[in-house]
């Protein structure tokens, strides 16, 4: 059995069309791409496929290679990537002050600080249980 396909219409990246290629060929369907001149069924159409997927894979090698030495690179001359801290050590000094206070819920003092309960129990593992030096 034979399906005639554009590349473009099958898949959207180079490795979703090798899988969905190799599936296809393991249920004795051949592939034959009507734009790339490409039919799995025959030797040289599998030569050419498989082609494709390695200079493919090749390609993001080099993305990936680049990128990381792009981030070391910006290491390197002090550049910190991804989000600044939600809360400043002053933040949360204050938020210990006020979790002191037992009348003071946790999520009153992530209001305040405009944070939501989660950010703060991230900076303050234990909550105000952990502050119990302070009580």
């Amino acid at each position: 059995m034979h399906i005639n396909l554009c590349i473009a219409v099958l898949a959207k990246s180079i490795k979703q069309l090798i899988e969905t290629v190799e599936m296809m060929d393991r249920k004795g369907i051949g592939f034959r791409s009507l734009t790339e001149h490409i039919d799995t069924t025959t030797s040289g159409g599998k030569l050419v496929f498989h082609i494709f997927g390695a200079l493919a894979e090749f390609e993001r090698s080099i993305i990936k290679e680049r990128t990381r030495a792009g981030l070391d690179a910006a290491k390197a001359r002090g550049k910190r990537g991804g989000r600044p801290p939600a809360l400043t050590e002053k933040d949360i000094q204050a938020a210990k002050a006020m979790l002191a206070d037992p009348n003071i819920t946790v999520d009153e003092v992530a209001g305040r600080l405009k944070v939501a309960a989660s950010t703060l129990y991230r900076h303050l593992p234990g909550g105000r249980n952990a502050l119990g030096h302070l009580q």
